[in-house]
């Protein structure tokens, strides 16, 4: 895939000081019985006050399925480690979508070829018309002449995780 073909973007990213506070004030409140952990629902509570939502019983499993054994639930280092994960995956989607709506000059929620060759010819005016076109069917993933932004946020992730 094109997208792939300039080697995936490695995301590092800390927090600040004073995030990183909020996320050890918001473990204590979670561990209301001082236990050093957090239980499986502890940890649902601090993410709806971290990022304002549930998590699914899937995100819960995961999260509680990584964690050590030996321990009842996850530790303060173990929960700073996933939230800082969660954090890094909020703020690298807000990033595409922010590329996505800068491509997107008419506000319809899709790109067409046209906003494809409007924007690659602003950052790479070299560019031949073919690449482009090439580009476009490729990230296209349905063929219905629009890239909405599932399929552009799909692109931009393609091989993240290998390597």
């Amino acid at each position: 895939m094109f997208f792939s073909q300039a080697g995936a973007r490695t995301r590092t990213w800390e927090a600040s000081p004073s995030e990183h506070k909020k996320w050890v004030e918001v473990f204590k409140a979670c561990d209301e019985d001082d236990k050093g952990y957090l239980s499986r629902e502890d940890f649902k509570v601090a993410v709806v006050m971290l990022f304002g939502y549930k998590p699914s019983k899937i995100e819960a499993d995961s999260v509680m399925s990584s964690v050590n054994p030996n321990t009842s639930g996850i530790l303060l280092e173990e929960f700073l480690n996933v939230i800082r994960k969660k954090r890094e995956a909020q703020l690298y989607r807000n990033e595409i979508r922010h590329i996505f709506t800068a491509f997107d000059r008419h506000y319809r929620g899709y790109l067409t070829l046209e906003d494809f060759q409007k924007a690659f010819k602003q950052v790479a005016p070299k560019l031949p018309e073919r690449i482009i076109l090439e580009v476009f069917r490729e990230v296209d993933q349905d063929s219905d002449g629009h890239v909405s932004f599932k399929d552009f946020e799909y692109a931009t992730n393609y091989g993240q995780n290998e390597a």
